[in-house]
């Protein structure tokens, strides 16, 4: 699979190694951007910088959980909610009242649970398993 197609499409399946490898990339990524803007340009470029890049993420990121999301055997909207549930709350944060904050960092702390076990630890669903009544097309015609 290219880069290009792992990173921007929703379509397909990825393994586990797969997804902590682009996912680490990422990660990856936005930390150094993070570390080295700031040496390279102002204080106020590096943060724009900085929050276009982390906002571009999310793409990826939800491009990631989509298709492990279906390599899990569920659906690539799973995926892309749970990286919703996650990013969603913290954008909402500042313009809820203050009792808001400890439901909106509950929600996101349990999307990020459910993504960690289901999309980063639990094996791919098996889709290969043999029938248990055979083929459809096995059968001989009645004569």
């Amino acid at each position: 699979m290219s880069l290009f197609r792992l990173f921007c499409d929703f379509e397909g399946r990825i393994g586990l190694r797969t997804f902590w490898a682009a996912s680490a990339a990422i990660a990856l990524t936005l930390f150094a951007t993070q570390r080295i803007a700031p040496l390279l340009l102002t204080p106020q470029e590096a943060r724009l910088l900085s929050a276009f890049l982390g906002a571009f993420a999310l793409f990826p990121w939800a491009a990631l959980a989509a298709k492990r999301a279906v390599d899990r055997g569920g659906s690539s909207l799973f995926g892309i909610l749970l990286v919703c549930a996650i990013v969603v709350p913290d954008m909402l944060r500042p313009h809820l009242p203050f009792g808001w904050r400890p439901s909106l960092e509950a929600i996101a702390t349990i999307a990020w649970l459910i993504a960690l076990v289901d999309l980063g630890l639990m094996p791919s669903a098996q889709r290969d398993e043999p029938a248990l009544a055979g083929p459809a097309g096995a059968a001989k015609p009645a004569e």
